[in-house]
């Protein structure tokens, strides 16, 4: 099954956004209305359906641009909870937290819960689905949540608001430990991230689909969709081979990805519009700062020429 059928949502391309600038991260400075509108007036046309990753002041600014300027986009939306235990599998440095802090992250993840289902309530006709979190089970977070606690969450979420209700996490888990979320969950969202695994661009999109198929048959009632899936285009070495990351491994990844998804009516949210550099370690390559098909400054990688070119003509 799939989530435009099974839900009746119009098939469309889909992708990651988040537009935090130079010197802009989460917690601090926000992008403004003016960055947030040049944003979504590149991605308008090419894309429809928009993933945000959290209840913050830039998805109140993104609601607000496209309300405003009746910019023809879908959300889905998610509450970015945090880690509710301690995870010491987490490979760097995070993971384990006081008792003060987990109960104050207890706190603010009902906060954003709560926030979640008023912002679905308000816009109910730019907000077409919803997440509970993102990677918050999967052995290496840094932002552990128990399944019992995310089947909680969407439980809440359902009764509290009409739309859709998933949670957003890497395939793996959905393979061994959350079949309760998955059958509590109106569709099952998944990562899929061949680049972090090893693989080379020649055997990437048969690992998506791998990945995919794998989740799909053992939830056949579900339907599936990729709220993940992209590729780097630099590295300092970290967790990716520098020689598997480039933007014409992108475009690669990229068009093969997008014909699969548009042939077999699969929706697929690309991470992501822009690169972010306010992730990761503050070394320049660090790849968690280059997944963007557009760079910081907004120019176009290899990937966007083309449209960048029709947008110009």
């Amino acid at each position: 099954m799939n989530i435009f059928k099974q839900l009746d949502i119009p098939p469309a391309r889909a992708i990651c956004y988040s537009g935090f600038r130079e010197g802009q991260h989460p917690g601090g400075e926000y992008p403004t209305y003016a960055q947030v509108k040049e944003d979504l007036l590149i991605l308008q046309g090419h894309w429809k359906y928009l993933r945000l990753y959290d209840c913050d002041q830039h998805t109140q600014t993104v609601l607000d641009v496209i309300k405003a300027e009746k910019l023809d986009f879908k959300l889905m939306l998610g509450a970015y909870i945090e880690a509710e235990m301690n995870n010491f599998n987490c490979p760097w440095n995070g993971g384990v937290y006081s008792e003060e802090q987990l109960e104050k992250n207890c706190s603010s993840n009902e906060t954003k819960i709560k926030k979640l289902i008023a912002l679905a309530n308000k816009y109910p006709d730019i907000i077409f689905s919803l997440s509970v979190g993102n990677e918050a089970c999967v052995e290496w977070t840094d932002h552990y949540v128990s399944e019992n606690k995310v089947l909680e969450y969407i439980k809440q979420v359902k009764k509290g608001a009409k739309q859709p209700v998933t949670f957003c996490e890497n395939y793996v888990p959905w393979l061994f430990k959350l079949k309760k979320v998955a059958h509590e969950a109106d569709f099952i969202s998944i990562h899929t991230y061949p680049v972090w695994e090893y693989k080379h661009i020649n055997e990437a999109l048969d690992y998506t689909k791998e990945n995919y198929y794998s989740v799909a048959r053992k939830y056949p009632d579900k339907s599936v969709a990729i709220t993940e899936a992209g590729w780097a285009t630099n590295s300092n070495g970290r967790g990716i081979n520098p020689g598997h990351v480039n933007e014409e491994y992108q475009k690669i990844y990229f068009d093969k990805l997008m014909d699969w998804a548009e042939k077999e009516n699969i929706m697929v949210f690309f991470f992501e519009a822009f690169d972010e550099t306010w992730k990761g370690s503050p070394e320049p390559l660090e790849p968690e700062k280059h997944w963007g098909l557009f760079k910081i400054d907004r120019t176009p990688k290899l990937c966007m020429m083309d449209l960048q070119m029709d947008k110009d003509s």
